[in-house]
């Protein structure tokens, strides 16, 4: 356990605002988890579980408390799901490129601390199909199932089987099943109804031997079309996947933004068609009805746009990018200019992402 004192926030998040945290500490061991929250509750201070820092604000007050990062490493296959023999293999770098384990459906138990891209990496190089839409979403692993990460038609709840916890509560160590976690769009028990209760020690996924099934999201139906890919292999869409976003997404580790600043607008069926009816472009996914925000923020004429020194990205409306803010007052006057132009354009209110250490 790593513990260091007033850290500012603006170096562990990649929108690089926010003023000194009281307290930072690593973990880099389960057993570890109980002592960083006693070390907190014995000094009467308050806890901030951080991931990588890509999908979360600071305050130019800082934080009082202790920000607790998730540091543990590892990813293990652990046998087909129809019961085969585990292998338990740790990842490591002479692995890598070896065939997939024969069998259609394949588990592998993924450390929090691991980054979250590098999963989605290990996966694809076995053809295991199952998150390599999910590629290059920054982030550790212990963060996707907390807001349910998704992208492209995909979200980490299509192949979570289960996650080992910490509850914070009981003090006790806990296997909280999929049901358990009760998933919806960008949500989870542990976002919500729970939120801050437990600490996501690890993953386990149920992947599948394939390949992604038709249709394929909109951005990378088009990609295909446009440059006659024929590689539909996890491989080959995580290629693509990366290969979109790359042209459209800042990285965060090298400009600063938080990633998709708005989630999408999700309708149900009459809704759906009365946004069609008002002339806006409707996504209908296996996960439902939904209207891009960044579409919304581009047609509210944002695209491009400095606001307080935050620019709205040429290339997707949806990411914000702190190019010269001096705080936070900053991003929440951009914030409310496109939120309030969009509700008094189109009608719908658009809801940021980002959580914020507060």
């Amino acid at each position: 356990m790593i513990i260091k004192e007033n850290v500012p926030i603006s170096t562990l998040t990649t929108m690089r605002l926010g003023g000194p945290a009281r307290f930072v500490i690593e973990i880099e061991k389960p057993e570890e988890i109980p002592e960083a929250y006693t070390f907190a509750n014995e000094r009467g201070l308050p806890v901030f579980v951080l991931s990588g820092g890509a999908n979360t604000i600071g305050h130019d007050e800082g934080y009082p408390g202790v920000i607790i990062i998730n540091r543990m490493k590892g990813i293990a296959w652990a046998g087909d799901a129809a019961g085969g023999t585990p292998s338990a293999r740790r990842r490591q770098p002479s692995t890598m490129g070896e065939a997939a384990a024969a069998g259609p459906a394949q588990i592998i138990t993924v450390m929090g601390g691991e980054i979250w891209d590098d999963v989605v990496a290990y996966a694809c190089e076995r053809n295991l199909t199952g998150i390599e839409a999910l590629s290059k979403i920054p982030g550790l692993a212990a963060a996707a199932p907390v807001q349910n990460i998704g992208a492209y038609g995909q979200e980490v709840a299509d192949t979570l089987v289960s996650v080992e916890a910490y509850d914070t509560q009981d003090k006790s160590f806990k296997t909280l099943t999929k049901d358990d976690l009760k998933f919806s769009y960008r949500q989870s028990i542990l976002n919500t109804t729970e939120k801050n209760r437990y600490f996501i020690i690890s993953l386990t996924l149920k992947l599948t031997s394939g390949q992604m099934l038709h249709p394929f999201y909109n951005s990378i139906e088009r990609y295909i079309a446009e440059h006659h890919c024929t590689d539909f292999s996890p491989q080959g869409i995580r290629e693509i996947v990366s290969t979109i976003r790359a042209d459209k997404l800042p990285d965060p580790a090298k400009i600063a933004s938080a990633g998709s600043f708005f989630k999408n607008i999700y309708l149900n069926e009459n809704e759906a068609k009365q946004a069609e009816a008002k002339g806006c472009p409707v996504y209908h996914g296996h996960d439902g009805h939904k209207i891009n925000s960044g579409w919304l923020i581009e047609e509210a004429g944002f695209k491009g746009k400095l606001l307080h020194g935050i620019r709205v990205n040429e290339k997707a409306a949806l990411v914000l990018i702190n190019e010269s803010a001096t705080g936070y007052n900053d991003l929440a006057k951009a914030r409310q200019e496109i939120t309030d132009t969009v509700y008094e354009k189109f009608g719908y209110k658009l809801e940021q992402e980002p959580v914020e250490i507060q």
